[in-house]
């Protein structure tokens, strides 16, 4: 449980000060909000819709992506709301338990999110390396058996960081220059001595970030291993292929993160929070689709057949069965 800290006489007041704008740029900017979270959330619905739906995808690799589509909705859904809110009425102040909830979440979704991408390393490294074992190795239960820890010892070690920061002591309204509650703003903004918690975030950063990285290069130079092997060229861009969206978001993940943690100006972490926060969870539906040659089939399928991606008959079904 967390400690009540030092700030015990009333907990503290937070101001989300990440841009100061007039009247008509803050509207401007929550439009803008607005239409990114909207297309956040319906890019990875329609993920999470046509995987449940289309028995063709009923494989481990988008048993993973479909998790990782639930993990962009719920990540984005602690930050944009709020930041659009703030937008909207100019009121910036946000509560102490608003302020750890969003704190909490991103904990999570980032530990979360380091081992999914790992689980789908370990798939595409079975599938390039093992080919005809591949369905065998890679069973319902494997898959469950990857997918159910990363959610549940994510959750639970989340709130280690929270207690740490509940600690910390702040005087008055508390300015955070940043789009929501992350650590390391809330760490500068502290008064406290943050050396416990520097700590337990390199602990954190080699359970979450380095060992999961450390399983993902490896599977990477097996299966870069493996396609060199290949004979034909096609052969080779072929299997490529299967990696290449994977990859693509890998990179991304791993380079906004730790280009955030490294920045040194304050431009510089508004830049990369908020690409950090957005540009990820927008960018996955879109790679994995576009790039992805079995969901592009899904889809047209659902447009041919005249059938909506929530199951409902459309219009032109109607039409035909009349």
């Amino acid at each position: 449980m967390c400690g009540e800290g030092s700030n015990i006489t009333s907990e503290p007041t937070f101001f989300i000060f990440a841009f100061s704008t007039s009247e008509n740029q803050r509207l401007i900017i929550l439009t803008v909000f607005l239409v990114i979270y909207l297309i956040i959330l319906s890019g990875n619905l329609l993920i999470i819709a046509l995987i449940c739906l289309e028995p063709r995808l009923h494989t481990p690799m988008y048993f993973f992506l479909c998790n990782l589509s639930t993990l962009d909705i719920m990540y984005v859904s602690t930050v944009l709301p709020k930041l659009i809110y703030v937008c909207h009425t100019g009121d910036h102040v946000m509560s102490y338990t608003s302020c750890m909830v969003q704190l909490y979440f991103s904990c999570a979704s980032g530990s979360i999110e380091s081992y999914l991408m790992t689980s789908m390393a370990i798939d595409r490294y079975v599938a390039v390396c093992f080919p005809l074992r591949y369905s065998l190795i890679m069973s319902k239960k494997v898959c469950v058996l990857l997918a159910f820890p990363a959610w549940f010892i994510s959750l639970v070690n989340a709130s280690i960081l929270p207690c740490f920061v509940h600690n910390l002591t702040y005087f008055g309204l508390v300015l955070l220059k940043s789009f929501y509650c992350e650590l390391k703003t809330l760490m500068n903004a502290s008064v406290s001595d943050i050396s416990s918690l520097k700590t337990i975030i390199i602990i954190s950063i080699i359970y979450i970030g380095f060992i999961p990285s450390c399983l993902i290069l490896a599977s990477y130079i097996r299966i870069i291993n493996t396609i060199l092997k290949i004979k034909s060229s096609a052969g080779r861009w072929k299997t490529f292929s299967s990696c290449s969206s994977h990859l693509s978001i890998v990179i991304l993940c791993y380079g906004s993160a730790i280009t955030f943690y490294l920045s040194q100006t304050h431009e510089q972490e508004i830049v990369l929070s908020f690409m950090f926060v957005t540009l990820v969870p927008m960018l996955n539906p879109l790679v994995f689709s576009l790039r992805n040659r079995d969901i592009t089939q899904a889809i047209r399928r659902r447009i041919d057949n005249g059938v909506t991606l929530f199951g409902c008959p459309s219009s032109s079904t109607k039409e035909r069965k009349r």
